[in-house]
C-alpha cells in the first residue's frame, strides 16, 4: 500500500498540529482553539474549534473519539461519538464536547480535547432487493443474547 498523506491547514496561527503520542498510537490528539476559555457545565455542550483544516485522503474518514483519561476522570464526551469527517469536508474541524460529570470543566486553549483516527471507508454499491438470505440471529435486536 502506498503511504497516505493527510494535510492539516492551520486555519489560525495558535492552532496546534495533532500529533500521535506513541509509535504505535491509533488516534492523534486534537487541541482546543480558543480565545478565551470554556467553562462547560454538568449536562451542557459545546461546538470546541481547532483552528484546522483537513485533507483526508480519498478512501478514508476522520473518526473523531473522545479521549479516555478524560472520559474517566471527568466525564468529558462526545455528543456523535464517534464524529465523522468526510474526506471532501474543507471546513475547520470543530470537537462537540458534552459534560457528562458532576463538576464544571474548564477548557483552555491549546488543550488536548480528543483524538482523530483516520480509518478506510468501503462505499458499496447500493442494490434494493425484495427480501434478505436468513440468518441464525434473524430479527433479534437489542439484548437478544442476554446480558
Amino acid at each position: 500500500m502506498s503511504e497516505k498523506q493527510l494535510r492539516i491547514q492551520r486555519l489560525r496561527p495558535e492552532a496546534t498540529i495533532p500529533r500521535y503520542q506513541t509509535p504505535h498510537s491509533a488516534g492523534m490528539d486534537l487541541h482546543a482553539c480558543l480565545n478565551e476559555p470554556i467553562v462547560l457545565e454538568p449536562g451542557h455542550r459545546a461546538l470546541v474549534p481547532t483552528g484546522l483544516a483537513l485533507a483526508i485522503p480519498e478512501g478514508f474518514e476522520g473518526q473523531v473519539r473522545a479521549r479516555s483519561g478524560l472520559a474517566l476522570r471527568q466525564g468529558l464526551a462526545l455528543v456523535n461519538a464517534p464524529g465523522t469527517i468526510d474526506a471532501d469536508y474543507r471546513g475547520e474541524l470543530g470537537v462537540l464536547l458534552i459534560n457528562l460529570g458532576q463538576e464544571p470543566l474548564r477548557i483552555a486553549h491549546a488543550e488536548r480535547i480528543a483524538q482523530l483516527v483516520i480509518a478506510p471507508v468501503i462505499q458499496p454499491r447500493i442494490l434494493e432487493c425484495n427480501s434478505l438470505e436468513a440468518t441464525l440471529r434473524g430479527q433479534g435486536g437489542f439484548g437478544h443474547t442476554g446480558v
